[in-house]
């Protein structure tokens, strides 16, 4: 069998080329290895072991070289009653896009499915499970980078598509790609890589589309990822093409949903539009270029075979943008249904009702290490706070609290129960100047050493509320400094060197075992808390850890290897036990101090009033939208040293157009940093010039004075967000184009940024990745999107933003949402795990805090924490700035190259204005 890739390329082939040669001896990326169980329920709950990591998929296996060798249980053809659930394995092929699959299945099917990755089970134990134990009621194979034909992307799902014959299956674009595959079909290069654009289908009318309209202008527009597919030509008798497309592209129209219901996100239609609209013309949208032309040649979207129930679908249903994702999966579970009422017998059904638990990854991990107690709060015999009074001091914990504390304590954890005092100023701030000139009077001497201040400098629209600000503080106050172990000889070391400082100055260093994600899960919580003191403020903040986490820390989020070691710590925290919050919306100012209960006096709250009420309202400029910065202002030319030349920076990016090519990645966020040493440089002075230059939702001042390292961070980006009601909010950014210089060009580009092709299938392509990482921590069904390609304008660029939200699993922690979801998706490309071992492959040093998040975790298990972008990093002597950019199938080398440089301009004119 021929499972050659045809391509005209003269260039060198990269690994999915290499193995649909069938040469994949030596794959040069390693995957993330299986450390955890599959839960499985047989008669009590067993946990069997996890996949002993990827098997090569012998040619004795492939089709016309097999002799069956499992015998199967007899069906009898006996009518049974109507599945009331259906009970499906969903197949991980490592992609970044399953648990949006997962998310629509659970709410079809009624039951959640069971999740494992392609390389967790051998066939013996998957035999046991689907023939034994009639565990499932069908299988669905998930998308995945590469190829069907390399082993080490497709694991086990070869041998199900063809030893399986009588059970129901349906395979998503790598999925499809192998059930062809499978049955001697060639994948070849699809006409054109497409990744994040929409096509419009048309079917045959199978059951898999029953109440599906079809053809040119039937609202029937799916979304498709993929570089490869099935060889219509090539088709064997048995499968039968479906579905089809003529690859024209359309455009997605921003619209806000605030009024869909999350059930809904699949299949509202409202935010599709086949037309631009007539104030942009053909000069904003580049409409000529060849990248933009309309194609129309027939590219095979389904498939069926003409025996089995099997199916595969090229284009992915799941997707936000996709309309009638569900009711193919709805179709899917009615083809289930209608299967086993004419094949599986009543005695073989419903022997193990519920076979399987909830088993994801992430679900897995908490299942094992996370106490249920750790999440309770004790909520009796609280004292109500005052009414009536700005000034808030909660009663102490009586002791019936505190005995019934001590009574819940796990011998394993040390608890501590912390008491919040609080108190408000109405309408204070801009009395006493404002955020700027509370932060320099209160902690700013001393070049603000061990100071904080989460800083919302841009606050229109809604889009940021509160600021946080604060220095060393109390008997709780400590700075914590995290280093990931150095990887020698290529072996992969997860933990780390903790050094922990209190406010003593007393150091206490040890190592980490199980890194640093794991040590701040138990630490977190670890807290005990009354909810009555923290009633009636309005923000989420309320004392905590406060500090960064550096992008290198996907070593302990999934990925196998950090290629370059980071010259910062990988984390840095402080505990924040006195703090001042800012509320711009209403102006009022708050203080706030935790204690553990066993203090009687909080002296800071009257030092810091007093010190607040004498602060004088000093002169400041009002902050309006800077102009934009001169086209010829280069940092480059300013003193800064690139780490890769324009050469080398475009040679990158199309390395990354020649793995998207080839499958291995739809999207990859490719990256790179400029420098620039210095003498003496006022550090507090250049971010308040930042910050007044480049007002942004997500800002952020951070000194760790024991580091030498000073954080200046003007984001407009939140990464990610839990509030007290459970509610987890991502707002990734993708797709940037710069400020006009007068209004009408302004709004040119706006508009140029709004409709363009290429940008976005750069949001949409991450606003699924979000949708998948936060559909692994929330309840099903809640993840939604409210609002889709959003522009926003800042003082130097426009962005497109999305907005998605979910309900958090009641059983998992705040850290574990985090670490679902870390790096941002927004700065890896999709799917993930793939994405960022070739970024690894191609820069050239560590990105360090760049990339990764700031924020804040309260001691009642809430979070906010931003992408650090438009952030210059000052340490050791010298400011070093990040930046790239979003490699798609369209992208333009020099573009790319363009965009980078433009994202430094702000924060390197900020180095080079105040140094």
């Amino acid at each position: 069998m021929n499972f050659s890739l045809a391509s005209s390329s003269s260039e060198p082939q990269c690994c999915a080329s290499e193995c649909m040669q069938r040469t994949c001896t030596s794959f040069p990326l390693s995957r993330p290895p299986v450390s955890i169980s599959c839960l499985i329920k047989k008669n009590n709950i067993q946990a069997i072991r996890s996949g002993a990591g990827r098997r090569a998929i012998s040619s004795q296996l492939m089709p016309n070289h097999i002799e069956e060798s499992y015998k199967r249980n007899k069906h009898l053809q006996l009518p049974i009653k109507k599945l009331d659930f259906v009970r499906t394995l969903l197949i991980d092929n490592y992609d970044s896009y399953t648990y949006n699959i997962y998310q629509a299945l659970s709410v079809v099917n009624g039951v959640p499915p069971v999740v494992v990755q392609n390389d967790d089970l051998t066939w013996k134990e998957l035999c046991h499970y689907l023939y034994e134990e009639n565990a499932f009621d069908n299988i669905v194979i998930s998308p995945g980078p590469g190829s069907p034909a390399c082993p080490k992307d497709i694991g086990i799902c070869l041998e199900l598509l063809h030893n399986c014959w009588d059970i129901p299956i349906l395979g998503v674009c790598l999925g499809h790609q192998a059930l062809g595959l499978v049955h001697g079909a060639q994948v070849v290069h699809a006409p054109e890589p497409i990744h994040g654009r929409l096509s419009e289908l048309e079917h045959n009318g199978c059951e898999l589309f029953h109440e599906i309209p079809s053809g040119r202008d039937s609202g029937f527009k799916v979304v498709r990822y993929h570089s490869l597919a099935i060889d219509p030509e090539s088709l064997p008798p048995e499968l039968i093409p479906i579905a089809w497309t003529d690859s024209a592209v359309t455009l997605l129209r921003s619209k806000e949903s605030n009024n869909a219901k999350p059930s809904e996100a699949l299949t509202k239609r409202s935010i599709f539009s086949d037309s631009v609209p007539a104030e942009v013309d053909d000069r904003s949208l580049n409409l000529s270029s060849p990248s933009n032309l309309t194609r129309r040649t027939r590219v095979l979207m389904g498939i069926k075979h003409s025996t089995r129930p099997h199916y595969g679908l090229q284009f992915h249903p799941e997707s936000i943008a996709t309309s009638h994702g569900t009711q193919i999966f709805k179709n899917f579970r009615e083809i289930t249904h209608d299967y086993w009422l004419r094949f599986r017998s009543s005695h073989n059904r419903g022997k193990y009702a519920v076979s399987f638990l909830y088993s994801s990854q992430l679900a897995r991990e908490v299942h094992s290490s996370v106490n249920p107690e750790n999440n309770a709060v004790n909520q009796q015999n609280k004292e109500s706070p005052r009414d009536g009074h700005s000034m808030h001091d909660t009663a102490e914990t009586d002791a019936y609290e505190m005995s019934n504390m001590v009574n819940h304590n796990h011998a394993s954890i040390a608890y501590k129960w912390l008491k919040l005092k609080w108190r408000k100023f109405d309408h204070l701030a801009s009395k006493v100047g404002g955020a700027k000139n509370i932060f320099c009077g209160l902690f700013g001497r001393h070049k603000a050493e061990n100071s904080f201040w989460l800083d919302s400098s841009s606050t229109e629209n809604g889009r940021a509320r509160f600021s946080f600000m604060g220095g060393k503080g109390g008997s709780l106050w400590k700075q914590l400094s995290f280093r990931l172990s150095d990887q020698r000889n290529g072996s992969l070391q997860v933990g780390g060197f903790m050094s922990i400082e209190d406010g003593e100055g007393s150091t206490k260093n040890m190592f980490l075992e199980n890194g640093f994600f794991d040590f701040l899960n138990k630490e977190v919580q670890s807290f005990r808390y009354s909810e009555k003191d923290f009633e009636g403020l309005p923000f989420d903040f309320h004392g905590g850890y406060i500090g960064y986490i550096g992008y290198d820390l996907k070593l302990e989020c999934g990925d196998t290897s950090n290629r370059h070691k980071s010259r910062t710590p990988d984390a840095c925290f402080f505990f924040a036990d006195n703090l001042i919050a800012i509320d711009h919306l209403n102006d009022d100012v708050y203080i706030l101090c935790i204690h553990d209960g066993s203090q009687t006096m909080t002296p800071w709250l009257d030092d810091t009033e007093e010190k607040l009420m004498n602060l004088k309202n000093s002169v400041t400029r009002e902050m309006k939208r800077q102009e934009p910065l001169a086209p010829t202002f280069s940092p480059l030319k300013a003193g800064f040293v690139a780490e890769k030349s324009r050469k080398q920076y475009i040679d990158d990016v199309n390395k990354c157009l020649s793995y998207i090519k080839d499958g291995e990645s739809y999207e990859l966020c490719l990256t790179t940093q400029i420098r620039k040493n210095f003498k003496e440089l006022n550090s507090l002075g250049l971010y308040l010039h930042l910050r007044e230059r480049n007002p942004a939702p997500y800002a952020a001042w951070l000194n760790f004075s024991n580091d030498d390292l000073c954080i200046c961070c003007s984001s407009p980006e939140r990464f990610l967000k839990l509030d007290r009601n459970g509610i987890l909010e991502a707002k990734p950014i993708k797709g940037t184009i710069a400020r006009g210089a007068t209004e009408e060009d302004d709004e040119r580009l706006r508009l140029k940024l709004k409709f363009s092709e290429k940008d976005q299938a750069e949001n949409l392509m991450i606003v699924d990745l979000l949708r998948n990482d936060l559909g692994r921590v929330c309840e099903p069904g809640s993840v939604h999107v409210p609002r889709l390609m959003d522009v926003e304008s800042y003082a130097t660029v426009h962005t497109m933003v999305s907005t998605i939200r979910g309900k958090k699993l009641s059983h998992v922690s705040a850290v574990d949402c985090v670490k679902a979801a870390f790096p941002g998706g927004s700065m890896t490309g999709a799917p993930k795990l793939r994405s960022m071992e070739l970024l690894d492959s191609l820069e050239s040093c560590s990105r360090g805090i760049y990339s990764g998040c700031i924020g804040f975790f309260s001691y009642d298990q809430t979070f906010d924490l931003n992408i650090v972008i438009r952030t210059v990093i000052i340490h050791e002597g010298e400011a070093s700035i990040g930046a790239g950019g979003a490699i798609v199938a369209l992208s333009n080398p020099e573009d790319e190259y363009e965009e980078m440089i433009l994202k430094t301009q702000a924060p390197a004119k900020a180095v080079i204005h105040f140094e």
